[in-house]
């Protein structure tokens, strides 16, 4: 298996603003994965515990393509749209080891 990049984002939003950014980042992930070679899968996550927290999930074929991913305008739309919104932003950065899907 080629070897890939992973990056799990977590997002923590102001009260009242989860819904905005859910539209957001969907929008996004959706873009990510239609028109970018390199980006494998961009998942949104809901964490249950915490309302306003969010993770994203991305697989990226290499450190080259996330940077990719940041120069596209839907990238760059997205993070002028979240910047009153994401008050904590936390990043991991992986290698894929082992991937599992039953697509």
């Amino acid at each position: 298996m080629m070897s890939m990049y992973c990056i799990v984002v977590s997002n923590r939003v102001k009260e009242g603003k989860e819904k905005e950014y859910l539209e957001i980042m969907q929008d996004n992930a959706k873009s990510s994965v239609s028109n970018e070679v390199g980006c494998i899968q961009f998942d949104v996550l809901e964490d249950f515990s915490n309302p306003q927290l969010f993770h994203l999930y991305e697989i990226y074929q290499s450190p080259e393509a996330l940077a990719e991913h940041k120069m596209t305008p839907h990238y760059l739309s997205s993070r002028q749209k979240l910047a009153n919104i994401v008050v904590e932003q936390s990043v991991i950065r992986s290698n894929v080891v082992m991937m599992n899907s039953k697509k």
